[in-house]
């Protein structure tokens, strides 16, 4: 199982030991995915299911502090009152409670497997800037790179600004132009210099290299850690 549905607590049978095998057979595919160093999708798919499971929780808690009460016992010597809600939970919402209780743990021992290949990848990651980097840096281009490869990925980045009442929060798109092959004639200065002559609109833009020293899945792993890299480094 590759995918796990954003409702899969809740959609069809609600029973332990058959979500149980759903939850264990998707992450079990992520498993493989992890083996083979693709990050992406699975890691943001499991953050996601984790923020939903822990909203769950958060929900029914919520649930059971708004119902009445009534008063189960009074300690005289904490000088405590004790409470005991009126709701009781039927089969099937003890039933969510003990699913939700079982995969948790097991969720978020799988991000953090993720997020110790992401770090491995990211420390393996070098970025620097080709020729002189303008003022201008919202928009530019990024070459992927690879040890004992020639071939280089050109990626055009365009850098978003998003604000609510609080923050200003940073978003990052990629956009695939071409894959070209290096050569000690046709360097990475030429071909920023030839990316500005085909795309006028940027006439001096703002390009880096960011190039693996280790051989990691482009499109999985290597171009959504090398947008993260890029958020960090480029100045606006």
């Amino acid at each position: 199982m590759s995918t796990l549905s954003e409702n899969w607590i809740s959609e069809g049978w609600i029973d332990f030991e058959y979500k149980k095998y759903i939850l264990l057979g998707y992450l079990k595919s992520v498993n493989v995915q992890f083996k083979e160093v693709k990050l992406y999708p699975p890691l943001a798919d499991l953050i996601r299911h984790y923020e939903r499971l822990q909203r769950f929780n958060e929900t029914k808690k919520q649930l059971k502090l708004s119902f009445p009460k009534d008063v189960s016992g009074i300690d005289f010597e904490k000088l405590q009152v004790t409470y005991e809600s009126r709701m009781e939970e039927d089969e099937m919402m003890k039933e969510l409670a003990d699913i939700v209780a079982f995969a948790l743990p097991k969720i978020k021992t799988h991000i953090e497997e993720g997020k110790d290949i992401y770090d491995f990848i990211e420390s393996n990651l070098e970025i620097e800037p080709i020729g002189i980097t303008p003022i201008y840096q919202r928009e530019g281009y990024a070459i992927l790179s690879y040890d004992h490869s020639k071939d280089v990925y050109v990626y055009r980045y365009s850098l978003n600004l998003f604000q609510n009442s609080a923050d200003i929060f940073r978003g990052i798109a990629l956009r695939f132009v071409q894959k070209i092959r290096q050569s000690l004639v046709y360097s990475l200065q030429k071909i920023k210099m030839d990316l500005v002559k085909n795309f006028t609109d940027l006439p001096n833009p703002s390009a880096w290299r960011i190039h693996s020293s280790q051989a990691i899945p482009l499109d999985e792993s290597f171009v959504p850690i090398s947008k993260r890299l890029l958020l960090k480094t480029i100045e606006i």
